[in-house]
């Protein structure tokens, strides 16, 4: 049938219109196609060739710059470095032990370097990238560069390394950081996926072990490309991680190198603590040991040269030493008898020489005795037989329930390692470790610091604080994580009478101060520095009935290890305390003569925020003291470099 005119305009006016739309769909899909043949053939064409080249995507972690650990002030402690090393990936190398001898013509590696990869290597997942070594030299790192078409599987990395650039200084306070073992994983539920990586290092000991959650930060990831032959191509991109948190310790870096070089060579500890708010100024323990050694692999030379150190280097003597306390002790037996209303501080109590109980003598230090002495005297002149008195009367529950509340007995928590606990014992404590019932013996050597008592450095130190301020202050070592200030909690007054901690203040002041002091050689004779303190010697051996007849063997005539250990407790200033100071001489004989004069120079150095002054010294020291303050091998408080040290 044949349209009329106007409809067959309208169907033709339609064919155009579809005919145009299916040439313009048909276009646009031509145009897509165009425009995605140039993206892959020109844009993609340099990518494409490399997947052609059987080029494969690899995803790494990127360890995060571990957080830094500084003094009170800012001053490094902990700190990281830049480290060249290379890696090493068995699924990209292929024969493994051929590419590290190519590697081993490169750049020194021992025998055992190869096994001890070669072992890594075999023992992980293909994909897991291995350290073969580490802090290369510039030339050895660009020699791996040079020739790395020749190493497949090897990488040339820059990373960083923990450094200590004030090292004997800290080590027992930071410690050190070393590789993760089969132990460390085991002790650690869900372990970080970094812990997986090869030579991946963590705190072992110190600040770094027991604060190594915030120091660690978080993992960054980086995709890279690599050929048939494992070399990598290019890096496509990367997230960084997050670096771990700075930590800012309470000590004062310039105290504690003062304090280690006073120590000197001694097997010694000193630790100092801020009596208003527990601040640990110092904590010192000698000898010590340069941490670097552990971080970047210790030999057996050197490690065997600090096991096997008689003055033990490796010990944190500061809080994991427990040592009887010796005359120190006899604040806390004086406060006791205060306390339980045995005695008063106007009571005299008649010192012969000794005392006599079940047919045992128990012998005061000075032969023949002090007469009739009263609180005071009794802790300046440190009658023995004073004490021996005051424990029979009060009883050794008493006398241990206020050594616990002075700080005794008790773990201090604090991230570091091996933190003593020592010993407050009484009647229970006894029959509990060793099924014996207490005698009244065990009671009279406890009140004179013997037989059960042990205290570490930081508990005298805590002690001390307690009985200068009247508060139960406690120690703390950490002044901020991040940028968080760690809050002082509330510090509450003793539950001692005011009258008592004030009786015991004027004995430990007459023990520096008075003529008769036994700590008289080491006071302070600037009045508003004057330290108050108590002396103290602990017997290591027993002295017999018959050496007492003969005459007692003095310390320096015998060996070193069977000497008496030397203490000295102190507080300044006197009128208005600020820091106190407890130092522990390992066979160093009479705490007046060994550990007092160390005593008073570093709580000096804390005091007047420098080398003490010659004129708070008395004016009989002041030659020797500015010759010894001289020859002390300290480091220089600016730049921070360290005078030449024999290693211990």
């Amino acid at each position: 049938m044949k349209l009329s005119p106007r409809l067959a305009e309208e169907s033709n006016q339609k064919l155009n219109r579809r005919a145009l739309l299916l040439g313009g769909a048909m276009g646009a899909m031509f145009a897509v196609l165009g425009g995605r043949m140039r993206y892959l053939q020109v844009d993609q064409a340099d990518a494409l060739q490399l997947l052609a080249e059987e080029n494969r995507i690899a995803i790494r972690l990127i360890p995060p710059a571990r957080g830094l650990i500084l003094d009170r002030n800012g001053k490094l402690i902990g700190g990281n470095e830049q480290n060249y090393r290379v890696l090493i990936t068995r699924e990209s190398a292929g024969d493994v032990e051929l590419v590290l001898k190519r590697l081993a013509s490169l750049i020194p590696l021992t025998e055992d370097d190869l096994a001890q990869t070669l072992k890594e290597v075999k023992s992980l997942n293909p994909f897991v990238p291995v350290t073969v070594a580490e802090r290369l030299s510039w030339t050895d790192f660009s020699k791996i560069a040079l020739n790395a078409p020749s190493l497949p599987g090897v990488v040339p990395e820059v990373g960083l390394s923990r450094h200590y650039p004030l090292d004997y200084d800290f080590a027992h306070v930071v410690g050190y950081v070393g590789p993760v073992s089969e132990k460390d994983l085991a002790e650690i539920d869900g372990p970080d996926p970094l812990l997986s990586i090869p030579k991946f290092q963590i705190g072992k000991i110190g600040v770094e072990r027991w604060l190594e959650d915030d120091l660690r930060g978080l993992a960054g990831t980086k995709r890279i490309e690599v050929n048939s032959a494992g070399r990598v191509m290019r890096e496509l991109d990367r997230e960084e991680g997050l670096a771990g948190t700075d930590i800012r310790l309470t000590i004062d870096a310039d105290v504690q190198n003062f304090a280690q070089a006073r120590l000197g060579e001694e097997s010694a500890a000193v630790v100092v603590m801020d009596v208003t708010n527990g601040d640990i100024i110092c904590c010192a323990s000698a000898p010590s040991f340069d941490p670097n050694l552990f971080v970047r692999g210790i030999s057996f030379a050197e490690y065997n040269a600090l096991t096997e150190n008689d003055h033990r280097p490796l010990a944190n003597k500061a809080v994991s030493g427990a040592y009887p306390p010796g005359s120190t002790f006899k604040v806390v037996t004086a406060l006791a008898a205060l306390d339980a209303g045995a005695t008063t501080a106007e009571d005299k109590v008649s010192c012969p020489g000794f005392i006599e109980f079940s047919g045992t003598k128990f012998h005061c230090w000075k032969h023949g005795g002090h007469g009739r002495v009263k609180l005071q005297r009794s802790l300046a002149e440190s009658c023995d037989v004073y004490y021996y008195d005051m424990a029979q009367k009060v009883g050794i529950d008493k006398i241990a329930e206020m050594g616990r509340k002075l700080g005794l007995g008790q773990r201090h928590d604090l991230p570091m390692s091996a933190i003593a606990t020592a010993a407050m014992p009484d009647k229970a404590w006894k029959l509990e470790k060793y099924k014996k019932d207490w005698r009244i013996g065990d009671t009279i050597n406890a009140s004179i610091g013997q037989g059960y008592v042990l205290a570490s450095p930081l508990q005298l130190a805590v002690m001390t604080a307690r009985i200068a301020s009247g508060l139960a202050v406690v120690p703390r070592l950490v002044r901020a994580i991040g940028d968080q200030e760690v809050p002082i909690g509330e510090v509450l007054p003793l539950d001692i009478a005011v009258e008592h901690l004030a009786a015991v203040r004027d004995g430990m002041n007459a023990v520096v101060n008075s003529d008769q002091g036994t700590g008289k050689s080491s006071r302070i004779v600037e009045p508003t520095m004057a330290m108050a303190g108590k002396t103290g010697t602990s017997q290591v051996r027993n002295i017999s009935a018959a050496e007492r007849e003969t005459g007692v063997v003095a310390n320096d005539d015998l060996p070193w290890n069977r000497r008496d250990h030397a203490l000295f407790v102190g507080f300044a200033p006197y009128d208005a305390p600020r820091y106190a100071v407890a130092v522990v001489v390992e066979h160093g004989g009479g705490g007046a003569l060994a550990a007092a004069p160390i005593a008073r120079d570093v709580i000096l150095r804390a005091l007047y925020g420098g080398l003490p002054p010659l004129e708070a010294y008395p004016e009989s020291q002041r030659g020797r003291i500015d010759t010894m303050l001289k020859e002390l091998p300290l480091r220089d408080p600016v730049t921070g470099m360290a005078p030449v040290r024999t290693k211990a």
